[in-house]
């Protein structure tokens, strides 16, 4: 890569930095205009024309994928209600490769409840990553392909495959009152989403040790989930 190149990159890559300050204040498309206006003006201040031309087209082009990203659903957690969109969301590719969190839910259920808090808190933080949430009766051959049987059922999709899934809150402790970390952790682990260091120490990853020892080491001693088939 050139040294041209190199700065382009850098620059583009803000373009799509999360929002630091708070997981639930997403960023706004007037706060995307700021940031592109912001972005272009550097580019156009250079003093290499090859650098302002090339700069300006690949800005553009990621201003245009990232507003489609978003149009997708990318950087929030939402409800999709038509089957067939969700199977075309799952392998929607974001820069060459799709990956999804899809949570399998019921209106009845409070587990489900506990596990849309913590998916809301951590989409934001992984753009890349779309987060989406199902009605289980709105999707039934969903349900019955990936044999959806205890809810809440999070499934991680890569590239239009399923890779993962987290069944009730046995990897999560076991526990109503698990950590968001602890879910961010794991999906961390099955590799669905990924740290990007270049965000800096303002993004917390992860679960501590020991909460990750927990999760290994608690008893399971509540078996609340709710059984698809009951």
């Amino acid at each position: 890569m050139s040294e041209n190149d190199a700065k382009i990159a850098s620059i583009v890559a803000r373009l799509n930095e999360p929002s630091t300050s708070s997981s639930s204040s997403r960023r706004t498309a007037d706060d995307d205009e700021d940031i592109f206006a912001e972005l272009e003006a550097e580019i156009e201040n250079d003093s290499s024309a090859s650098f302002r031309e090339h700069g300006m087209e690949q800005l553009k082009r990621e201003m245009a994928q990232l507003q489609q990203a978003k149009s997708d659903g990318h950087g929030q957690y939402r409800e999709v209600t038509d089957e067939k969109e969700v199977i075309r969301l799952s392998a929607k590719p974001l820069r060459n490769k799709s990956r999804c969190v899809i949570h399998f839910f019921h209106h009845k259920f409070k587990r489900c409840e506990i596990m849309d808090k913590h998916l809301a808190r951590i989409a934001p933080k992984y753009f890349n990553t779309l987060f989406i949430r199902v009605f289980v009766e709105n999707v039934p051959w969903l349900v019955e392909r990936l044999g959806v049987k205890v809810l809440p059922c999070v499934i991680t999709f890569a590239n239009g495959v399923s890779k993962d899934r987290f069944v009730g809150f046995e990897e999560l402790g076991n526990t109503d009152q698990f950590d968001t970390a602890t879910l961010e952790w794991k999906l961390l682990n099955s590799g669905v989403v990924q740290k990007d260091d270049s965000f800096g120490p303002s993004v917390t990853y992860g679960a501590k040790p020991a909460v990750r020892q927990q999760i290994r080491g608690r008893p399971q001693d509540d078996d609340s989930d709710f059984d698809l088939d009951d």
